[in-house]
């Protein structure tokens, strides 16, 4: 199972992607969380206060990996040990590796980290065995066609108002110019998710769950906890979401059996 989580900034789609990640591993997944966003908050939403090294630091690694002569680089550089290298284990056993931040300043790695980290999240997405879970910047970059293909489902996490919307429309034009074809969302803090919906099934996209406002996400944010080790109505949410999710995709596994 491969899922990549996005929406516009500051929806909650690092909570839900930290959530889902202990969640799922509480029941038995081997689970690899993929911080994939710029802001790398991925860990802290899992409960892991000592982050791995992000892997667009390891320069020499890279360098040696994807560089080539007279600024040259290999577009397929090897990459299969690299989640092992450069990841560390959460609570739960969850598997975390933040990818970082690429300098977009033009120094002579840029391009062989841009190809390094890309073939590095084709790999996880389309070779690795354990259950994905991708925490993705407001778009989709870093996805490829050939990387989109292994996506079993873009989750949208969205919050009333038209910007939120219109990134998920966005999302959804590209992700559909490369493959991606099943979009879910998550309606998060509003008190009434109906025009937001009506507007999401409008567009294709079915809800999946609606996440209430909840002031112990704000506690467990203050106090440097994981969402999940706090509780309270939100994290109750998310477990029906990842159950509908778990039960989707068990779904999927009998009818191509």
């Amino acid at each position: 199972m491969k899922i990549a989580i996005s929406g516009k900034g500051g929806v909650g789609k690092t909570t839900l992607a930290g959530t889902l990640a202990r969640l799922f591993a509480r029941d038995g997944y081997n689970v690899l969380a993929i911080d994939a966003d710029p802001s790398m908050n991925l860990g802290s939403a899992i409960g892991i206060s000592q982050l791995p090294k992000p892997v667009i630091e390891h320069k020499d690694l890279i360098q040696e990996r994807a560089g080539m002569p007279m600024g040259m680089f290999k577009m397929n550089p090897k990459v299969d040990d690299i989640t092992q290298m450069c990841g560390c284990t959460g609570p739960d056993n969850v598997k975390l590796v933040v990818m970082g931040t690429i300098d977009s300043g033009g120094s002579g790695c840029m391009c062989p980290a841009n190809a390094f980290v890309k073939a590095l999240i084709r790999h996880v997405i389309t070779r690795e065995k354990d259950l994905v879970i991708m925490d993705m910047e407001a778009g989709i970059e870093h996805l490829g066609r050939a990387t989109a293909r292994g996506v079993d489902a873009m989750i949208a996490v969205v919050e009333p108002g038209m910007r939120s919307i219109e990134t998920v429309e966005r999302i959804m034009q590209l992700g559909k110019q490369i493959g991606i074809t099943r979009y879910l969302a998550v309606i998060n803090k509003s008190s009434e998710p109906g025009v937001v919906e009506e507007r999401l099934k409008g567009m294709g996209i079915e809800v999946i769950g609606v996440i209430p406002y909840d002031k112990n996400l704000i506690e467990a944010d203050l106090s440097g906890k994981a969402p999940v080790d706090v509780g309270g109505p939100a994290v109750e949410e998310m477990k029906k979401i990842k159950q509908r999710l778990q039960d989707m995709f068990e779904k999927d596994a009998v009818r191509a059996a």
